[in-house]
C-alpha cells in the first residue's frame, strides 16, 4: 500500500465533469519489423501480460480515505481484469487520419474508472488510408490519469512497454501474484489522525487547494485590464476534446534556430507554436493587442553522475510575443526571455513570470524515447500525447522528439477549437516562413496569413476562467480523403 503525495492526488481533486487530468500517448507502429510481417492483438494481450508484474502501476487502484480526511492510497485491484483495460477497435474505411484523431479525442475525453486501476490501452486498426504509414501499421493509445504517472521526467509506462531490439531474449516467467487486502475504514481514519498529529497544518490543505481560485477571481475583480489579453482559450472548456499533430525533422528546427545566435531548439519551437497561436486568433479577428503567455514544462536534469535519476520537473511562464508579426522577431523576443530567465535567481524569475499576463496555454515537454523501441517487433514510428485542458486553460502543447523528428500536438475542446486542422496548419506555415529565412528559400514559405474568419465567428476577448464559453469558430475545412501525420 502507498499514499499519494500531495501533488499526485492535486490530480485527482482538479476532476470536474468537463475536466479530467487523463493523459493518452498516442503510438504508431511498423509491423513489417515483427515476425512474419504481422502482429495480432493476442500477442500484445500476452505481450502486456509479461509486463504486468515490472510496475505496481498495472495493478494498483485507488483507496479513499473516509471524510478524505487524508490522501488516497495505492492498493492491488483483487478483481483485476486485464481484458478490461486493453481494447481492440478498427477505424471505419477509409481509416484516415482525421478519423484517426476524433476517434483519439473521444477516448481522452473519456473519464477513468476511478474504482480500477488508472489505465486503458486501446489497440487500433484501420489505418489504411493515412499516408506515410507502411500496410499494417496500427496504433496504441495508452491512455493513465496524471495521478499515476510523471509525465515530465521518467516514462515509466512506455519503457516497461517496449524494447530496444525487435528480437529481445524470452524473458523469465512472471512470478506469481496474490494481491494484498486492502486495510478496512479504521486503520484509514487512524492512519489519517496519526498524520494529523504530525502536522496539523495538514487540516488547511482544502483551504489551500481553494486558494488559486480565489487568488484568480480577486484578480478579475480587482485587476480587470488583464482581460485585454484574454482569449478563447481562457474560457470555460467543454466535455469535448479535439487532437491534431504536424511532425517536423529536427535538422530543420536546427536551421532555425540559427537565426538568431544562441537561441535554443526549444526556443525555435516555442516561436513556432507562438506563430501558429497568432495566426489562429488573426483567423478568427480575436488577436489581442498585448501579449500572450505560456506555462512552459519541461523535464528536469539528471541531478549529478552518481544520481541519474531526472531532477523534479521545471515550469517557468514565457511571453510569447504574438503582437509581433516577423517570426524572426519572435523567436529573438523569446529566446531573450528565456535565457534571461535561465540567467535569474529562483526569486527574481519568479517574479518576473508574476507581472506576465495569464498564460493561455500550457506547452509540455512529454519524455519520449531517445532511440527506435518496439513492441512485440514492431517498430514504433510515432510518438505524441493527448494533454489535460481545464477551465481557464483550454489550450495544450505536447512536444516530443523521437526518431529524429519533433511532434507538436496542441489539444483543446470542440468549442473553443472547432478545426483543429486550421490550427496545426497555421503552425506548419510559420515553421515553413522560418526555414524558408533560415534557408533563404522563398519557395518554401507558407505565403501571407490566411484571411480573418467571418464576423459572424467572432468571440469575445473578455472572458475570465469563470467567463463565458467561447463561441464556435468557422466551419472545418474539406479533408482530403487520404491525410497523412504531416
Amino acid at each position: 500500500m502507498r499514499q499519494l503525495s500531495r501533488h499526485d492526488a492535486g490530480f485527482l481533486y482538479a476532476d470536474t465533469v468537463h475536466a479530467n487530468a487523463n493523459v493518452t500517448f498516442v503510438q504508431i507502429y511498423d509491423p513489417s519489423t515483427a515476425p512474419g510481417g504481422a502482429v495480432r492483438f493476442k500477442s500484445i494481450l500476452a505481450h502486456i501480460q509479461g509486463r504486468l508484474h515490472r510496475s505496481p502501476i498495472f495493478r494498483s487502484k485507488l483507496l479513499r480515505v473516509p471524510f478524505e480526511l487524508d490522501e488516497p492510497y495505492w492498493v492491488e485491484d483483487e478483481f483485476f481484469d486485464l481484458e478490461y483495460h486493453v481494447r481492440h477497435i478498427a477505424l471505419p474505411k477509409p481509416g484516415d487520419w482525421r478519423q484517426f484523431c476524433i476517434q483519439a479525442s473521444r477516448i481522452h475525453a473519456r473519464a477513468l474508472d476511478l474504482n480500477r486501476p488508472l489505465w486503458e490501452i486501446y489497440v487500433i486498426e484501420g489505418l489504411d488510408s493515412i499516408t506515410d504509414l507502411p500496410p499494417g501499421s496500427f496504433a496504441l493509445l495508452t491512455k493513465i490519469h496524471h495521478a499515476a504517472i510523471d509525465l515530465d521526467s521518467r516514462n515509466e509506462l512506455i519503457e516497461l512497454l517496449h524494447d530496444t531490439l525487435p528480437r529481445p531474449p524470452r524473458p523469465a516467467p512472471a512470478e506469481p501474484w496474490f494481491p494484498e487486502p486492502a486495510p478496512g475504514p479504521l486503520t484509514l481514519l487512524t492512519r489519517a489522525a496519526w498524520h494529523r498529529a504530525l502536522s496539523p497544518l495538514s487540516l488547511y490543505a482544502p483551504l489551500w487547494r481553494a486558494l488559486p481560485k480565489a487568488a484568480a477571481f480577486a484578480r478579475d475583480l480587482l485587476h480587470p485590464q488583464h482581460l485585454l489579453t484574454a482569449t478563447r482559450f481562457h474560457a470555460v472548456v467543454s466535455p469535448h476534446r479535439v487532437f491534431d499533430t504536424r511532425r517536423f525533422a529536427v535538422d530543420e528546427f536546427e536551421s532555425i534556430r540559427s537565426l538568431v545566435p544562441g537561441a535554443s531548439l526549444q526556443d525555435a519551437v516555442l516561436t513556432v507554436c507562438a506563430g501558429g497561436l497568432r495566426r489562429y486568433l488573426e483567423l478568427h479577428d480575436e488577436l489581442p493587442g498585448s501579449d500572450l503567455s505560456a506555462d512552459v514544462s519541461e523535464p528536469g536534469a539528471p541531478n549529478n553522475a552518481t544520481d541519474p535519476s531526472p531532477a523534479p520537473p521545471a515550469t517557468r511562464r514565457v511571453p510569447l510575443g504574438t503582437t509581433l508579426a516577423d517570426p524572426v522577431e519572435r523567436l529573438a523576443f523569446i529566446h531573450a526571455h528565456t535565457s534571461a530567465h535561465t540567467a535569474a535567481a529562483p526569486t527574481q524569475a519568479t517574479q518576473a513570470a508574476r507581472q506576465l499576463p495569464p498564460p493561455c496555454c500550457n506547452l509540455t515537454v512529454v519524455s519520449s524515447p531517445v532511440q527506435p523501441v518496439y513492441l512485440v517487433g514492431a517498430r514504433m514510428t510515432y510518438f505524441s500525447a493527448l494533454l489535460p485542458i481545464a477551465d481557464g486553460l483550454g489550450l495544450t502543447f505536447a512536444i516530443s522528439r523521437y526518431d529524429d523528428r519533433i511532434v507538436i500536438s496542441p489539444t483543446s475542446c470542440r468549442e473553443l477549437m472547432p478545426d483543429p486542422q486550421a490550427f496545426t496548419q497555421g503552425v506548419r506555415d510559420c515553421f515553413q516562413d522560418l526555414l524558408a529565412l533560415a534557408r533563404r528559400d522563398p519557395s518554401l514559405a507558407a505565403g501571407p496569413a490566411p484571411a480573418k474568419a467571418r464576423k459572424a465567428t467572432k468571440t469575445p476577448r473578455k472572458t475570465t476562467a469563470k467567463g463565458r464559453r467561447a463561441a464556435a469558430g468557422s466551419t472545418p475545412p474539406v479533408i482530403p480523403a487520404k491525410a497523412g501525420i504531416q
